[in-house]
């Protein structure tokens, strides 16, 4: 009877622990709380990121936002994961194919998502101050389709 008893009282712990060790997990970040830092370099420069939860660079969920001025563009690339694209402020434009082409894609505003899946090609233009987010599973990362594109290569 006493072992059932302890047995009991351990899980009885256990459970009320558990609600404590998830809490650890979550996030809550508001706008005001966002540290916005450079993107990394292969990023066309001036876009800042600020990572809301996770690593792209490693395995597991990511969630990062990305800030880019009018008339920021993203030259043809891939990911070796699917990208979801949320907008929070401005215009987003994207465009699927190798070639870039700002006549040919759909304008999302405040709201509106995309998905690029793995290996799609797709390019990206901002046509006015904005604000995405992006999530997905990690390790993320790009692959311009014309390495002359590429800015670690120090265009």
């Amino acid at each position: 009877m006493k072992r059932v008893s302890l047995i009991a009282a351990l899980s009885l712990i256990v459970l009320l622990l558990l609600p404590a060790i998830a809490a650890d997990d979550h996030a809550v970040v508001s706008p005001d709380q966002l540290k916005w830092e450079p993107a990394p370099p292969a990023f066309p420069k001036v876009a800042q990121v600020a990572v809301l939860s996770g690593d792209p660079a490693k395995e597991g969920l990511y969630v990062v936002r990305v800030k880019v001025p009018a008339g920021y563009k993203v030259p043809p690339h891939t990911h070796p994961n699917d990208e979801n694209v949320t907008v929070i402020s401005g215009t987003f434009n994207i465009g699927m194919g190798g070639t870039f082409n700002d006549k040919n894609g759909s304008a999302l505003k405040a709201g509106g998502f995309a998905l690029a899946r793995k290996g799609m090609q797709h390019y990206a233009w901002f046509t006015e101050d904005s604000i995405i987010q992006l999530h997905g599973m990690g390790p993320q990362a790009i692959t311009y389709v014309n390495p002359a594109d590429d800015p670690r290569k120090g265009n």
